[in-house]
């Protein structure tokens, strides 16, 4: 059994900002795929189902980002799921807009979701990141996280969430590099 986790903030006003890249990639995989809703458990409206084979449980914390380790523990503990069976799909201002990587392991590069994941499970675990791109200056972060997208970056975000949840059995069946290769192949095709 793996554990997929969007990470993002609850409530209308945080719906369609950077910081919820994750939860846009998690909805396009759990809309994909079919993956039953089963309610709010482990702090976390949870999902569970399968994926090419393989049982996943899904979360989106209610928690907010930077307690999201609360959700990510309760339910990877209930289920006895080890973090390398964990994967944290997250934003990332590091990566050019819409752009992803996957890798193990790693370090939290300032991410508070992250941090806190790292603090419940360790640094062991699969990164799904999602580019968000950068703001002009260190100081706007915040306030550039918490915003939305334009109509335009909104279109590449949904773009890479249906690339990724068409590749996420490359993940769950141990092909991390075929997922970002079939990524980059689809957003290549998607650009106009």
């Amino acid at each position: 059994m793996w554990l997929l986790v969007g990470l993002g903030n609850i409530g209308a006003q945080y719906e369609r900002t950077r910081h919820n890249a994750g939860f846009m990639a998690l909805d396009a995989m759990i809309q994909h795929y079919g993956v039953q809703d089963m309610g709010k458990k482990f702090h976390a409206q949870t999902y569970k189902g399968m994926i090419d084979g393989v049982a996943v449980i899904a979360l989106k914390p209610h928690t907010l980002m930077n307690r999201s380790g609360i959700s990510v523990g309760e339910a990877a503990a209930f289920f006895k799921i080890p973090p390398a069976q964990v994967i944290i799909i997250h934003d990332d201002l590091d990566l050019a807009l819409a752009k992803m990587r996957v890798k193990c392991g790693g370090g939290h590069g300032g991410h508070n979701g992250l941090k806190d994941v790292d603090r419940v499970l360790g640094r062991d675990y699969w990164r799904v990141r999602v580019g968000i791109d950068r703001p002009n200056h260190a100081g706007q972060v915040t306030s550039y996280v918490l915003s939305p997208f334009t109509a335009e970056e909104q279109q590449k975000i949904n773009d890479v969430s249906d690339a990724l949840a068409r590749t996420l059995p490359w993940l769950l069946h141990g092909q991390a590099e075929r997922m970002m290769t079939d990524v980059a192949r689809m957003m290549q095709d998607a650009t106009p």
